[in-house]
């Protein structure tokens, strides 16, 4: 009995090992990619650090007016579950507007976090047309936008 708990016991430990995506560096110059969680992002809000791909989900809290300076920017606020606020930047020019958001909607997101005071902002959420930076998207309702 004793060596069936301790097997059990080791399957639990290694399923929560492989659970935990380890950093890696992506091909784009200076840009490491994080497979990452709201911790993560807290951690990188902690650190300052900026130009890391984060991959992550949240809750929106606010519905912004858009950018219009230079090239057009949807802007909107997500929490994740840290509690830490993230301003979105999505560029309307290169990808679709995320339709219909409005507060409380649950949104999925791939992007480059970049520090700032306030908690962050999340950019490139769309694809390169050149095609030398990552592509990310942002996931609403079971559409996704790049």
């Amino acid at each position: 009995m004793k060596k069936l708990f301790l097997f059990a016991w080791f399957l639990l430990l290694a399923a929560c090992l492989q659970s935990q995506s380890p950093a890696s560096v992506d091909s784009a110059p200076n840009q490491a990619v994080v497979q990452s969680n709201s911790s993560t992002i807290a951690d990188l809000y902690a650190k300052k650090r900026s130009q890391v791909w984060v991959e992550d989900s949240g809750v929106v809290v606010k519905v912004l007016a858009d950018d219009t300076s230079g090239s057009h920017h949807q802007r909107f606020l997500v929490k994740v579950n840290t509690g830490q606020t993230l301003l979105f930047a999505h560029n309307i020019d290169l990808a679709a507007r995320v339709e219909n958001i409005k507060f409380g909607d649950q949104v999925a997101f791939s992007g480059e976090y970049i520090y700032n005071p306030k908690g962050g902002i999340i950019h490139w959420t769309h694809h390169d047309p050149q095609g030398k930076h990552r592509a990310g998207w942002i996931k609403l309702n079971g559409k996704t936008y790049q």
